[in-house]
């Protein structure tokens, strides 16, 4: 009798989370970033913040109405959301964020309302596209500081809650050294901010007004998020190569060998120190930082998500992935990007760029 032995070296498993997750996480991201930017000129009337502030708003609008549709896609079967509400599980911080995220996103539309308000009633006196749409929207135009302040405290509560979920709920994963680490949810945080940044450059890059002085300022605060970035990540390497820290020691010891890790380590590096020097030495170079700042925030989650997910549980070598084409892939990115294209046309058709960043004409 013949007989035949079959030995398993390994199992590939697909990736659980796919790119409408890393959509999810860049946006809402860079939206609790963005509304962190607006404080300043809107809550705190920083002289010379509140065109910037304007802008870094609009930012944190269309992101966080985004952000909330790729994690609808991301459920594979968006019609259980309610799960969330109706099962409600204290011990998943997924489960937290389902309230989490409603917190945020209704502070932030009502503050965005609040401080939009003048522009509106501005934008229906002076006529153009929709001004009997943006002079309903306005509901008189005044401004209303004590309701202004409250709902920009809801929304910092919303957007700190956020921030927290969205990281420690990759952090708790113990099966994954790379992700079981107290620095991921800090790297999260700031290259949110930088990729905010990022975002406010682009909108006053691309605005009628092109402020230099914006520029300047958005490039000191982008200088600072890519110093602390480049220290939590020399950290995290000097626990593992240390050894101090047995997670991150067997986490490095997983991706060290692997080529690819070696160059997207080198790579998002290399991104962070030219972002640095050009926002140090030549901050006058607004669409270039604010495009690394972007690509930096993306990449580290693409990486962390997809690349981390190569990574197997058990077993030898890496789980290969390929983007697909359809709507799981490539495709779902670029349907997200046109939502938020979208979005921002009709918001700007409303309250276009040169009135965000300019001053609100007496009256209003």
């Amino acid at each position: 009798m013949n007989s035949a032995i079959v030995e398993t070296i390994n199992v590939t498993r697909e990736v659980a989370w796919l790119p409408w997750a890393v959509s999810y996480f860049f946006l809402i991201g860079l939206s609790y970033g963005a509304f962190l930017l607006s404080l300043p000129g809107i809550v705190f009337r920083r002289p010379n913040w509140e065109g910037i502030s304007r802008l870094a708003l609009l930012g944190a609008l269309v992101c966080g109405l985004t952000a909330p549709v790729a994690l609808l896609a991301d459920l594979h079967q968006p019609g259980r959301f309610w799960h969330f509400y109706a099962y409600f599980t204290p011990s998943s911080w997924m489960s937290w964020g389902a309230f989490f995220i409603p917190v945020y996103l209704g502070g932030l539309v009502l503050y965005a309302w609040l401080a939009f308000r003048p522009l509106l009633a501005d934008h229906a006196r002076s006529g153009g596209r929709l001004a009997g749409l943006a002079g309903v929207l306005a509901y008189g135009g005044h401004e209303c500081r004590r309701a202004l302040v409250g709902a920009a405290v809801v929304a910092f509560v919303g957007s700190a809650l956020v921030a927290l979920y969205t990281g420690v709920e990759v952090m708790v994963i113990r099966a994954r050294p790379l992700w079981y680490t107290p620095l991921l949810p800090v790297q999260f945080f700031i290259t949110a901010v930088a990729g905010a940044v990022g975002l406010t450059l682009l909108f006053n890059r691309f605005g009628p007004r092109n402020d230099p002085s914006a520029v300047g300022r958005l490039a000191k605060v982008l200088a600072v998020t890519q110093v602390v970035a480049l220290g939590v990540g020399a950290l995290w390497l000097a626990l593992g190569l240390s050894g101090l820290s047995p997670v991150h020691a067997e986490a490095l010891t997983q991706v060290a060998p692997a080529a690819n890790w070696r160059l997207s380590a080198a790579w998002a590096a290399g991104a962070t120190v030219l972002t640095l020097a050009l926002a140090w030495w030549r901050p006058g170079s607004g669409l270039l930082i604010g495009l690394l700042a972007l690509h930096s925030a993306w990449m580290m989650r693409w990486t962390i998500f997809i690349g981390g997910q190569e990574v197997p549980k058990t077993g030898a070598g890496y789980y290969s992935y390929s983007l697909p084409l359809g709507p799981e892939g490539l495709m779902g990115i670029v349907g997200t990007a046109g939502l938020w294209v979208f979005l921002l046309i009709l918001i700007t058709t409303l309250l276009p760029l040169d009135r965000l960043a300019g001053p609100i004409r007496q009256g209003a």
